[in-house]
């Protein structure tokens, strides 16, 4: 079973249809994505992330019950006791 995680992009790094790379935020921790598999993707908008690879965009309701739901699992802490 593989695991992705909601982020939610901040800003592109590169466009380029095979090495697109952008900033996304996860619970307020920034990482470089690799964003092939959704160039469509807007800054603002939550992509599912697995092992560095955004692999689908997702609509912000469901990533914020994703993430209320690893929160009360105490999977994640919110962002402000960080």
């Amino acid at each position: 079973m593989c695991l992705a995680i909601p982020g939610k992009v901040q800003h592109w790094i590169d466009r380029d249809p095979l090495m697109s790379r952008a900033i996304v935020s996860f619970e307020g921790v920034a990482s470089e994505v690799h964003m092939a598999c959704v160039t469509e993707a807007k800054i603002g908008d939550y992509v599912m992330v697995h092992a560095g690879v955004a692999i689908g965009i997702v609509d912000a309701d469901r990533a914020e019950a994703t993430l209320a739901d690893l929160r009360a699992a105490g999977k994640i802490r919110d962002e402000e006791q960080t």
